[in-house]
């Protein structure tokens, strides 16, 4: 079978790869902290027709003679450039300004994972979720030295503080810090939201509603850190990241991929036209 005809099919399965790429980009323009991917392309194995063969004092080198046999997908690759963040109001919406994801942990399997989505609410416990209900980390206590979930309420209050009182509302810092106000007036430091940051965030795998998993292959620090520190951005309260899709790159892309495949087309029928003639020749 010819050559051509392997790349050409080779070409078609990977720009549809792309096609699906793009498409899932596109579909996620308005995704709270989505990342768009990119798909990197390589080449084929290559048949060697002749191998190269060194030159002497009397000859000159040989070059190889090699047929490539179409293209392969290298690599998708998520591009974690900051998004732009936009203004809610919400109290419990948070956008991180520069490097670093959320903790966010399943109560009930117990497993960790990292999110740039910081479109959080409170549950009916006080504690600070997902919309799928995993609970953000930090530092739980007031003292902040005790690592769990997050929860808003008036544990660690200061004994000046009126029995009867509840929370009136709260608001988290730049550095994650969460400032609770009580009823009577009171206000303290109920804890602080941590952030984790990763040397290869390439390596996290994304698992559906704006989470990522296979923290410990990707290099973090050793424990969550206060934003701003350790090379972590700051947190905006009252705000939201949006997805860093930017559609005009995407439209052209997609053209290209269109063409790109169109292209491959051509080489199959091409190729079966000219394996046509061959059966042809002995009539």
């Amino acid at each position: 079978m010819m050559r051509s005809l392997n790349s050409g099919v080779s070409g078609i399965q990977q720009f549809q790869t792309s096609m699906d790429v793009i498409g899932n980009n596109i579909a996620n323009v308005n995704t709270v902290g989505f990342k768009s991917a990119r798909i990197s392309f390589a080449d084929a194995f290559s048949q060697s027709l002749r191998p190269a063969a060194p030159g002497s004092g009397n000859t000159s080198a040989t070059p190889a003679m090699q047929v490539g046999t179409g293209v392969t997908t290298a690599a998708i690759k998520n591009t974690f450039l900051q998004g732009a963040l936009t203004r809610t109001g919400v109290a419990t919406d948070l956008g991180i300004s520069g490097e670093g994801f959320f903790l966010v942990r399943d109560s009930l399997s117990g497993a960790t994972y990292a999110t740039r989505a910081g479109d959080f609410r409170l549950d009916q416990n006080g504690y600070l979720v997902t919309n799928q209900g995993l609970r953000v980390q930090g530092y739980a206590d007031s003292g902040l030295t005790t690592l769990g979930d997050i929860q808003i309420n008036a544990t660690g209050a200061p004994a000046t503080a009126s029995p009867t009182a509840v929370v009136e509302n709260f608001a988290v810092d730049a550095e994650g810090r969460i400032t609770v106000r009580l009823s009577d007036g009171t206000q303290f430091v109920r804890g602080q939201i941590l952030l984790q940051r990763f040397q290869d965030p390439q390596v996290l795998t994304k698992e559906g509603n704006n989470l990522y998993a296979n923290l410990a292959a990707a290099g973090p620090l050793a424990q969550p850190a206060a934003p701003g520190t350790q090379g972590l951005g700051r947190v905006e309260a009252g705000a939201l990241e949006l997805s860093n899709v930017d559609l005009s790159n995407e439209f052209a892309q997609l053209i290209t991929t269109q063409r790109a495949f169109q292209a491959n087309a051509r080489i199959i029928s091409s190729s079966d036209e000219l394996l046509s003639e061959l059966v042809n020749l002995k009539r």
